[in-house]
């Protein structure tokens, strides 16, 4: 599994994320914005309160949100690909 190494979350609900293996870029998160707890993220300053648990190695928020740095991966990697 590839390591998180730096993360940003940009002001259109975008995270911008670089990883262990030098892929790097940006996943738009606005989509989620009507979903359950993540209707937080409707507060700007919410959103940017990104972090790393450290126990876990995910990115979380406050109000329990949680995202897998892997399937972000995955993501950027099938982008980069197509």
């Amino acid at each position: 599994m590839r390591k998180l190494t730096e993360f940003r979350a940009d002001n259109d609900y975008s995270l911008w994320l670089r990883f262990d293996d030098g892929l790097e870029g940006s996943v738009f998160l606005g989509n989620l914005l009507e979903i359950g707890a993540f209707k937080l993220w409707r507060d700007r300053d919410q959103f940017r309160r990104v972090a790393i648990d450290p126990a876990t190695m995910t990115l979380v928020w406050d109000g329990g949100i949680e995202l897998d740095p892997a399937v972000l991966y995955r993501d950027l990697l099938e982008r980069k690909a197509a």
